[in-house]
């Protein structure tokens, strides 16, 4: 299997660092808001499959390749025949945690590829660690972690306010909008909330929370989601009574 859609070779730290998060970012898709269709593409009754990222931030459950040695460092095979083995969650948590090992083998390929000394192998590798690992993602581990990091220990107050400035609409209570401009005091408020809530990530992207982006929370597993990642708009949510991620409503469509 090569790059994929969108192959380059990168040939910086920098660049092989855009190359790692967009692959995550796909993979991250594939066991989150996309798993309803990665799980009916992993048939046990098929070949040993794998899932792929690739930079462009998409994914694809393939036969490995076929040259030996492959362009590049292959995936887990096989995640397909525990599909029906194992308990749902277990299962994507185990493919999760063999995506992590998969793109780090991918990074540091390029690293050795393209002659990385010690200083630029050191860059990279400080730039992979401070995106959360897709198991930390697909497990909710991340916000946990977010919890117990809360000054205050107040489990509340660590997910993003629906809307720091105006928090008695009811509407608004599992989202978050950008805020009107507000005086001194009121902005001092609102940067000591953004740096709380800060360690707050996306279900989907895995990405930190910034208080000039749409959120929502879902009612079910109570993870967030930029809006984006979603498709919901802020104009939708004000409609939505009780929110399903695409994750949590996949679940009860199976059951």
């Amino acid at each position: 299997m090569d790059g994929g859609p969108g192959a380059y070779n990168p040939r910086t730290a920098e660049e092989v660092f855009r190359d790692f998060r967009g692959r995550r970012a796909g993979m991250i898709k594939a066991l989150t808001t996309e798993v309803e269709k990665f799980y009916q593409l992993c048939d046990p009754e098929k070949d040993n499959l794998c899932l792929y990222g690739f930079p462009t931030e998409t994914w694809e459950v393939n036969l490995p390749a076929e040259e030996v040695p492959p362009e590049l460092p292959e995936p887990a095979l096989g995640i397909n025949f525990a599909r029906d083995g194992m308990d749902e969650k277990d299962w994507l948590s185990l493919v999760a945690v063999h995506s992590d090992a998969w793109l780090l083998a991918v990074a540091f390929y390029f690293g050795a590829r393209f002659g990385f000394d010690k200083e630029a192998r050191k860059r990279l590798f400080n730039m992979i660690n401070s995106l959360p690992t897709i198991f930390e993602v697909v497990t909710g581990t991340v916000k946990k972690q977010s919890k117990e990091k809360t000054p205050n220990g107040n489990n509340k107050s660590s997910k993003p306010n629906s809307k720091p400035s105006q928090p008695s609409q009811p509407s608004q209570t599992k989202t978050s909008k950008l805020a009107l401009p507000k005086d001194d005091d009121e902005s001092e408020e609102e940067e000591d909330e953004e740096d709380e809530h800060g360690n707050t990530l996306c279900g989907a992207c895995g990405d930190n929370y910034a208080n000039d982006e749409f959120w929502i929370c879902c009612d079910i597993c109570e993870k967030w989601f930029h809006g984006k990642c979603v498709r919901i708009t802020p104009a939708r949510a004000e409609h939505i009574k009780q929110y399903k991620c695409p994750a949590c409503s996949n679940k009860r469509a199976r059951a």
